[in-house]
């Protein structure tokens, strides 16, 4: 049934945002990642596997960053997880002041381009992915990705 007037619809069973905090060790990419593949399962997001293993892989690359790079200021990091009707993203928060640029690619090296590898993974599902900072100083890097294919995106920098 449609919805008539300023009366809003009713949201999808699986809409809604979830967040978790982790500490800022290597133990919580995987969990981290698990969590996330588990809350879309348990809501019953309807994704294409594509879609999940590359979300996935950006929630790693995300929590691996921020324990890497900001552990020292931030011993525990933030996981958020919000999803709508036609789009799902993810977000790690910290409380480190630097905010990360995406490098290029630079084969010879075996780390470094986990922005890059994040940045190209939203590209080719449609999305958009952006660094802010927080009001306590720190920042939030997210990605969010449609449900479903579109042509819009803007590319981290």
């Amino acid at each position: 049934m449609e919805s008539r007037g300023s009366v809003p619809a009713r949201p999808l069973p699986y809409e809604g945002v979830w967040r978790f905090t982790a500490p800022a060790l290597d133990v919580s990419v995987p969990q981290a990642r698990h969590a996330v593949r588990d809350l879309l399962n348990r809501q019953g997001v309807p994704v294409e596997d594509d879609l999940v293993q590359g979300l996935l892989l950006i929630v790693s690359e995300l929590v691996t960053n921020a324990v890497r790079h900001a552990a020292l200021l931030s011993p525990e990091i933030a996981v958020e997880v919000a999803i709508g009707a036609e789009w799902i993203r993810v977000s790690v928060e910290d409380n480190h002041p630097y905010r990360p640029k995406a490098l290029e690619a630079d084969y010879g090296q075996t780390g470094g381009r986990g922005l890059l590898l994040v940045r190209e993974i939203t590209l080719e599902a449609g999305g958009s992915c952006d660094v802010e900072h927080t009001a306590s100083g720190g920042k939030i890097i997210w990605a969010a990705l449609p449900l479903k294919a579109t042509g819009a995106t803007v590319p981290l920098q």
